[in-house]
């Protein structure tokens, strides 16, 4: 008898370490939703490998994973939500694990009935494999509530360029909506996720946001007003510059008028003294008029052809001027015509 009791003890020591090593974690032992809402139950797990039974160890692999709703082991013919050897599955219970380690549980539409405790159980394929958690996840369940907005930004004005995370939740309690309809100045906006991510902000971003669970638009929140003061900035910005851009234009204007009346002035100027005076509608010219005889040199001549030469040496010119119409006034400056005789000798 007692070589059979050692055995029997020595299977329940192997056992008790085999469960002591599989382990089922959820990432919080309770929390809260909105009717209507999706809530996500986050956990992970750890099976027993193999065990041995009379000393040979015997490899283990789980085939059954479960969720049940208000029971301690999720045992035999115990309701569950989640079975994966059953193909008649509540669509609102979604398994988002694996057979592995994952065992996170997603509930969408959160009803009334869904409040409870949730628990997981693993099976193996061979009994020594089995676990459930009995400590579970307790979730309560608001039926009207109203969903609040809450700005990653101390204040409802921001800057140009800058990124602000606008959150949907609750005040009574915290949880992660995957379902959420947002909105800004009453249209619907793109996603429906909890969280709304804004930027680089422009000033198209300024407006009123409110926020609703998708399946129960009674939970929007009240509006929550995002203003961006870029159009501020801008106008400022423009109305500090317009002083300056007019000081620019009208010295660029002041220089260009100069140059072109400098250049107007200098080539009249240059116009007048190149063309004669015009007096009474005749031209008067005042050109100094020289005239002069000159004679080339002679050859030395002897007897009467040097007294012909020398009678010949002096030429006189006589020129005459029409007097102009014009009247003339007394003491006129004289005729600068200049009578010359020049004489060449030998």
């Amino acid at each position: 008898m007692v070589p059979g009791g050692e055995k029997v003890s020595w299977s329940f020591m192997f056992l008790l370490a085999g469960a002591a090593a599989q382990t089922i974690r959820y990432r919080f032992g309770s929390t809260c939703a909105v009717r209507g809402s999706t809530v996500i139950l986050p956990c992970c797990f750890t099976p027993l490998k193999s065990f041995s039974p009379g000393g040979r160890e015997i490899p283990l692999r789980i085939v059954r994973v479960l969720w049940c709703k208000n029971h301690e082991i999720c045992q035999g013919t115990t309701p569950s939500v989640y079975d994966s050897n059953s193909t008649a599955r509540e669509p609102r219970f979604h398994y988002l694990g694996n057979m592995e380690a994952n065992c996170t549980l997603q509930i969408r539409d959160v009803k009334m009935e869904d409040q409870g405790t949730f628990r997981f159980r693993m099976e193996a394929d061979n009994s020594a494999g089995h676990f459930t958690n009995r400590t579970g996840v307790n979730i309560s369940v608001a039926d009207v509530i109203k969903m609040e907005i809450k700005s990653s930004s101390n204040k409802s004005e921001v800057s140009r360029g800058q990124t602000v995370s606008l959150q949907c939740t609750t005040s009574t309690c915290t949880f992660t909506h995957l379902e959420v309809t947002w909105r800004k100045d009453g249209h619907a906006l793109p996603g429906n996720g909890s969280a709304l991510r804004l930027g680089p902000l422009t000033a198209k971003d300024s407006g009123n946001y409110s926020c609703a669970l998708t399946r129960n638009m009674e939970t929007q929140s009240e509006p929550f007003s995002l203003q961006v003061e870029e159009e501020e900035e801008e106008e400022e910005e423009e109305e500090s510059n317009l002083p300056l851009a007019a000081a620019v234009t009208f010295g660029v204007l002041l220089v260009v008028t100069t140059l072109i009346l400098f250049i107007f002035i200098f080539k009249r100027k240059q116009t007048a003294a190149g063309s004669p005076n015009i007096m009474g509608g005749e031209t008067e010219m005042k050109t100094d008029h020289i005239y002069s005889s000159v004679l080339p040199p002679l050859p030395q001549e002897t007897g009467s052809q040097k007294q012909e030469v020398e009678a010949e040496e002096i030429s006189y010119a006589s020129v005459q001027f029409k007097q102009s119409k014009l009247d003339r006034k007394a003491g006129e400056e004289s005729d600068p015509t200049i009578y010359s005789s020049v004489a060449s000798r030998g």
